[in-house]
């Protein structure tokens, strides 16, 4: 299942991000890897974590940043943790789109053994119905 980081600009969701990925590559036996849409986060990530910059690959839509996971997924067997930060600035603001994005990023997660976090500018109101059959909040 997908966990998520939920609330508007300026509710902490960055800093919650971070204990997260400390957490995750903690408890980690391989890989963690945290996305972000431009790298602010360099100083505040563990060393240990792969930190990917998604402007320096032209990832834009949801449809690249699924694939761009994918990828990941495809080339690193020993991936366990993704987290990304600012996914509507990635994705883009369609929220119907981001809960397709969202099923299939479950899917892939089931598929590979990879667990999925991503925060989300908005509130749970905002997101369509189906997005919490694949998510949880954390």
């Amino acid at each position: 299942m997908v966990s998520l980081i939920i609330g508007h600009k300026g509710t902490g969701k960055t800093k919650h991000l971070i204990e997260e990925v400390h957490k995750a590559v903690e408890a980690s036996d391989g890989h963690v890897i945290c996305v972000e849409k431009n790298r602010k986060l360099t100083y505040d990530i563990d060393i240990r974590v792969r930190l990917v910059e998604t402007d320096e690959f032209s990832v834009s839509g949801y449809d690249a940043y699924y694939g761009f996971l994918a990828g990941m997924c495809a080339s690193d067997n020993d991936l366990t943790d993704v987290l990304g930060d600012g996914t509507l600035k990635i994705g883009g603001d369609d929220k119907e789109e981001l809960g397709k994005f969202l099923a299939k990023v479950n899917a892939l997660g089931e598929a590979t053994g990879t667990h999925f976090l991503f925060t989300i500018s908005a509130d749970k109101e905002e997101l369509p119905e189906g997005v919490f059959d694949v998510c949880e909040q954390i």
